[in-house]
């Protein structure tokens, strides 16, 4: 029951706040929506302290009937591929609660109580096995973050709002399509029986593009990348840290569980365009990002180049490519959360993204200068952070697959210190130029608690990555042998 838990807890605390709370109310709110928040992240601590990292087999299983007539099941499970993304989820959704303490004035309840059921959806888009139920979640995510970004957004949040509802929803309707293909081929729903289903090459093709519309979409990858930058820019604060760290994922994860297994051949076949798009992603949009004016701009453009490293990892079929491209999602994770985070306390200050309205911001806000360096430094790579041990993962993946794409992939590192250390040069470092900057309060204890954690995560996943990587060598083994069986 800890999988149902970790997803209908968050979910129920944030209807509760829904239908109770309300801005007379306020206090009442921010406390159970914190106490929610950390009760489902405390639910989710079972995965980590009972997974047995030794075997690929779906571990803490739920089972039961849901649509008899159809056999679609509410099938619930975790392997050592998608265990940590719901401990993340839990874990995230804490951090983005205690961020909204203060700054989140009007609509407290809606607010908190969408990002509850956000939070609750996510984490069942990483434990369903069964194609439909993944389906459900997966586009049930749209409507939260959906709301998120044109009601507590910037002035064109109502335009970015459209644009990723629309972007997303149409790619994934293909993907309703090959799954109901699937289980006419089949007569399941159960994700576990498509990957063993016997499939020709154009039925492979087919449905690996239609996994792909969705997938690269949500990912996102170029060149379907335009709707982020709009919506992280628009997004309120919050919005950012939950789009960047955990939704993004989604996709990712789709290609691990649904396009490589469910189409080996295909997957081998369209490998070359996949890497090709990956590395204009890694390199392209790392160019574009070094030109932003404004500082969300900048991080989501990072964003995307640093999700094309990990669809390069998963795509050159070698465990330590796959298990790097993993690692770099979890870390992108805390990373990009934080460097969100760190642009949300500057515009709560001084209500302005663009690089040029800053500068010596060290000088008045040390505390809060020493963290921005931190997790910019674990933006571009630096060793001893978990940026750098996805990177360097893939990078080594790449470099055993084809020398040539692991050297095109290692320009991210250089392309990654040259934005991440130009922003930070320009925001925090040299004279104070303006008056609003002058005036400027440091990091109070709530904000310094919660960069502070994500700090922790980030060096501790740096120092020992360990942990992360034991748990997903048995599943990443099982999913590439499995891979490397045609099925023709």
């Amino acid at each position: 029951m800890v999988l149902s838990f970790a997803i209908w807890l968050p979910i129920f605390f944030g209807l509760l706040v829904l239908f109770f709370g309300s801005d007379n109310n306020k206090c009442f709110v921010r406390w159970v929506s914190l106490f929610g928040a950390v009760l489902s992240f405390i639910v989710t601590l079972p995965l980590v302290l009972h997974f047995e990292p030794g075997t690929a087999a779906m571990q803490f299983v739920e089972q039961s009937m849901w649509i008899e007539h159809f056999k679609i099941q509410y099938h619930l499970g975790v392997d050592g591929i998608s265990m940590w993304f719901v401990v993340l989820t839990a874990f995230i959704t804490v951090i983005v609660v205690i961020s909204a303490w203060e700054v989140i004035t009007e609509r407290v309840a809606e607010y908190m109580a969408a990002f509850m059921i956000l939070s609750g959806l996510m984490i069942g888009v990483f434990s369903a096995l069964d194609g439909l139920l993944f389906y459900v979640f997966f586009e049930a995510t749209l409507i939260p973050m959906y709301i998120i970004i044109g009601v507590w957004g910037g002035p064109n949040r109502v335009y970015a709002a459209f644009k990723f509802f629309l972007y997303t929803l149409l790619g994934s309707l293909l993907t309703l399509v090959a799954l109901l293909y699937l289980y006419t081929k089949t007569g399941s729903f159960e994700i576990l029986e498509w990957h063993q289903a016997k499939l020709s090459m154009q039925e492979q093709i087919a449905l690996f593009l239609a996994f792909f519309m969705a997938f690269a979409v949500k990912v996102p990858m170029w060149p379907v990348h335009t709707w982020l930058p709009d919506a992280h820019v628009e997004a309120p604060t919050g919005g950012s840290v939950v789009l960047a760290a955990i939704m993004l994922k989604l996709g990712a994860y789709g290609f691990l569980r649904f396009s490589l297994p469910i189409a080996p051949d295909a997957s081998h076949t369209l490998a070359p365009f996949i890497i090709t798009i990956s590395l204009i992603a890694v390199i392209y949009i790392g160019l574009v990002a070094l030109v932003q004016a404004d500082m969300k701009k900048l991080v989501a453009y990072s964003s995307i180049a640093h999700m094309g490293f990990v669809t390069l990892g998963f795509f050159i079929f070698n465990d330590i490519g796959v298990e790097g491209g993993i690692i770099q999602m979890i870390s992108h994770g805390f990373i990009s959360g934080a460097m969100f985070l760190c642009i949300g306390v500057l515009y709560d200050r001084v209500h302005s993204r663009q690089i040029a309205d800053y500068g010596g911001v060290v000088n008045t806000m040390p505390k809060f200068a020493a963290l921005s360096v931190f997790f910019a430094m674990a933006n571009c790579g630096l060793p001893a952070t978990s940026g750098f041990v996805g990177e360097f993962m893939v990078i080594l993946g790449a470099v055993k697959y084809n020398f040539w794409i692991g050297l095109l992939a290692a320009t991210a590192l250089i392309l990654g210190a040259a934005y991440s250390l130009w922003m930070v040069k320009r925001v925090i470092f040299g004279d104070i130029v303006h008056q609003h900057v002058r005036e400027l309060v440091d990091l109070n204890k709530r904000e310094f608690f919660m960069l502070g954690l994500l700090a922790i995560m980030t060096l501790y996943m740096g120092l020992y990555p360990k942990p992360f990587t034991d748990v997903m060598h048995a599943s990443v083994a099982n999913l590439l042998t499995h891979v490397a069986q045609s099925k023709l």
